[in-house]
Parts: C-alpha cells; sequence; structure tokens
C-alpha cells in the first residue's frame, strides 16, 4: 500500500498542478475586483505547500520505512484535505451561482477549472488518504 499511495499522490499533485496553474493564469491573484478569485490566496497555497510537504515526508518514508512519519504524512493529508474540501464547497458554490445565471461578474478564476480535473484530483485525494491511512495502520504489511 506504500507504493500505491505514493503513486497516487504524485497523480493528485499533477492534476493540482494543473488547477494551480489555471488558477494563477487566469488572474487567481488579483485584488478582488470583478471577476477576481473567490480563493483567498493563502488558501490556494497553504492547500499547495502543505500536500507537497505530506509528499515529501511520504517520499522519505518510503525511502527509510520509519513509521513514525506514516502519522505525519496523515495528519499533514488530513488537513489538506480539509483545505481541499473548502475549496470544492465553495467552487461548487459559485459553479452553481454561474450556471443559473445569478452571477453579475466576470467569471473568478477557479471556475475555468476543468471539471474533470477537480473531480478526479478529489477521488485521488481521498484514495491517496485511505490509503496512507491503512499503512499507518499497518494493514497489509
Amino acid at each position: 500500500m506504500t507504493i500505491a499511495a505514493l503513486i497516487t499522490w504524485i497523480v493528485t499533485a499533477l492534476g493540482g498542478f494543473v488547477l494551480l496553474g489555471t488558477w494563477l493564469s487566469r488572474g487567481g491573484l488579483r485584488a478582488r475586483d470583478a471577476g477576481a478569485s473567490r480563493f483567498p490566496p493563502g488558501l490556494i497555497f497553504g492547500h499547495f505547500l502543505l500536500a507537497t510537504t505530506g509528499l515529501v515526508i511520504w517520499i522519505i518514508y518510503v525511502i527509510t520505512d520509519a513509521d513514525a512519519l506514516t502519522w505525519v504524512a496523515l495528519a499533514i493529508l488530513v488537513v489538506v484535505a480539509a483545505l481541499g474540501f473548502a475549496m470544492v464547497g465553495r467552487w461548487r458554490r459559485d459553479r452553481v451561482a454561474v450556471a443559473a445565471g445569478e452571477a453579475t461578474t466576470a467569471r473568478p478564476p477557479e471556475q475555468h477549472f476543468p471539471v474533470a480535473v477537480v473531480y478526479l484530483h478529489g477521488l485521488l485525494a481521498v484514495i491517496t488518504l485511505v490509503l496512507v491511512l491503512l499503512t499507518a495502520l499497518g494493514v497489509g504489511s
């Protein structure tokens, strides 16, 4: 499960890079004016930096087999997931408003995310979290 978690984490990160790149290229760092992001930069970059830190810790765990690192990676991943759920909740709410024609301003950068990438990123993140938890619990070892 250790390697499966590593693979899903890396693929999840690739999807995250697509989303981050889209957000940045569509003006995600602009001031909060018409069409500006509804995601605070701290939320986006906190999610990214914590996920990256967790992945690096997981890679170190794979190399060293230091069991304590599984729990550290899991704790970080839980925080990353909470930030991700906050973002996807806001994204879906805004997406419904845009689809219903209720939005009166230009589309914010996150509304340009490829829908399939958002859902695949989330699905793989959940799978990664489960695999890391199972590894930390010693299941399958």
